[in-house]
Order: C-alpha cells, then sequence, then structure tokens
C-alpha cells in the first residue's frame, strides 16, 4: 500500500434505515492486469461473506471497487463487467472524500478534473471521518 484514508462513514443508500456504511480509500502498487487485480478483490469479498447474487446496492459485508488504474480508460465488454475509472466514483463524496485524502491532486482520467474539484461539485455530502 502506498497510501490510505481514514475510514469515512456514510447513509446507507438507497435505503438510509440499513446500517452506515464504512468506506476508505487505498492506492496500491501492483503487478496485477486490471482484471487480475479485480478477480483478486472479489476473492476477498467472498472471502468476507460476500455473495454477489442478489439485491443490487443492498447490504453487503464488503465492497472493494478500482477506482482507477493508472488512468486507464476500459469499458465492460463480454469478458468483464470492469469499468475504468469507475463509472460513478465523481459522483459519490463517500468515495471522493477518502480519495481527496489519499490521493491530493487525482485527476479523473476522463474529465481531467481533480478530486478536490469534484467533491466540492459533489451534490451530496454525507460522508463523514470516523475518529
Amino acid at each position: 500500500m502506498t497510501a490510505s484514508s481514514r475510514l469515512y462513514a456514510s447513509p446507507a443508500w438507497p435505503d438510509p434505515s440499513d446500517p452506515a456504511f464504512v468506506n476508505a480509500v487505498a492506492a496500491i502498487s501492483t503487478g496485477l492486469s486490471p482484471l487480475a487485480l479485480l478477480e483478486t478483490l472479489q476473492a476477498i469479498e467472498a472471502g468476507f461473506g460476500r455473495r454477489r447474487k442478489g439485491e443490487t446496492n443492498g447490504p453487503r459485508t464488503m465492497d472493494l471497487d478500482i477506482i482507477d488504474y493508472k488512468g486507464i480508460i476500459r469499458k465492460p465488454d463480454a469478458l468483464s463487467p470492469l469499468e475504468l475509472p469507475h463509472p460513478r466514483a465523481h459522483e459519490r463524496d463517500f468515495v471522493l472524500a477518502p480519495l481527496a485524502e489519499a490521493a491530493p491532486g487525482w485527476t479523473h482520467p476522463v474529465t481531467g478534473r481533480s478530486v478536490e474539484a469534484l467533491l466540492a461539485d459533489c451534490p451530496i455530502r454525507g460522508a463523514r471521518p470516523l475518529g
């Protein structure tokens, strides 16, 4: 790991009556390809009890996402659902707040905007640092 954020709490979505989500960002260095990294992250999720069948956006034990991978822009295809950069990260303060902490100055590969500018324009601001 090359950098990481603090833990952040954010209201559960789509049902805010569910337990709050806990979010963080880590910057890592890896020799894995983006697809191999995705497979590794999904194996870690499974090890923590994550089951991928069922309710979309429902409560889950763990959700590990790749936000950016060396600025690569990739659309999903028949072999993999992986989209880079993460298609909604720039709209979510629970991603942007810890991302700004772990990778200040990061620039979105598609929009060219900094994480700080994206966070400032984010319409929903419910993420709060824990501790």
